[in-house]
């Protein structure tokens, strides 16, 4: 019986090759030669104090449809409004509801980093998420082989953008490492299964050397969440579901920016 994300990147797979169909990779390295330079998304991630990656996000695996989201770039510049550093955009269709127009919409609107949020299986994905603006793109670990994660890591050095890539558990930690990632995103929420386990970050962050950028992931209900793994360690958190269902997504993300300023009081709960 096939994992929960062997079944995703199957559709992804066939999604993706009508994509290629559509659009010739020599068409794809055009628009990227047009497309406007990458910002230094990992830079701002470095900055001090808790970054918020917030998430425009219709629908999950897990929970089903959660927004309707008409509009996703008022969305994406509720939330910069609200203090977001980073501004992450699911394009998987079948399970999340996204798409690279809701890509497109997003850059056109803000201009701080934007991530492509999908299941990344080949080196065209890559290129087409370049082509579509994206600073960011995620490489999962346990959707790749080494030599997979290896090829698609320089690739986005080489297009000028930074690559989140993300680990749920020891071994695929070790395998970010040595493939020498310079941004490692912790997931709280097994993919095989699609389980949240909570200790996952405070787990897996002392593998990760000093100096890598640290995004925890997924289970972030709330400031105080967020405020937990600030005081943990993270550099960032990638917040979606909490943000989208919040009615007020500017001051969702302004809490959750005003919980990482003072993360030992939040979570303690002063």
């Amino acid at each position: 019986m096939s994992t929960v994300l062997e079944a995703i990147v199957a559709g992804v797979r066939e999604d993706l090759a009508q994509r290629e169909r559509r659009t010739s990779f020599s068409d794809v390295e055009s628009a990227v030669r047009h497309a406007r330079p990458a910002v230094d998304a990992e830079a701002v991630l470095r900055r001090p104090g808790l970054s918020l990656i917030a998430e425009v996000k219709r629908a999950s695996p897990s929970k089903g449809p959660l927004s309707d989201i008409p509009d996703p770039a008022s969305l994406a510049a509720a939330y910069v409004a609200g203090g977001a550093g980073a501004v992450s955009v699911l394009t998987e269709q079948r399970r999340f509801g996204g798409s690279l127009d809701d890509l497109d919409a997003v850059r056109a609107a803000v201009d701080v980093p934007v991530l492509r949020k999908d299941f990344m299986v080949s080196d065209y994905q890559v290129w087409e998420a370049r082509a579509h603006g994206a600073d960011l793109v995620l490489l999962i670990v346990a959707a790749l082989t080494d030599g997979e994660l290896s090829t698609m890591l320089h690739r986005a050095g080489e297009l000028g953008m930074t690559a989140l890539v993300e680990v749920h558990d020891e071994v695929e930690t070790q395998r970010a490492v040595d493939a020498g990632a310079s941004v490692i995103g912790v997931n709280a929420r097994n993919l095989k299964t699609l389980e949240i386990h909570p200790d996952t970050f405070s787990r897996l962050r002392p593998l990760i050397p000093e100096g890598v950028v640290t995004v925890a992931e997924s289970g972030i209900t709330g400031p105080q969440d967020a405020a937990g793994y600030a005081t943990q360690g993270a550099d960032a958190v990638l917040v979606g579901e909490a943000l989208v269902r919040t009615g007020d997504p500017r001051a969702g993300a302004a809490a959750m920016v005003a919980a990482g300023a003072t993360p030992t009081q939040v979570a303690l709960g002063d």
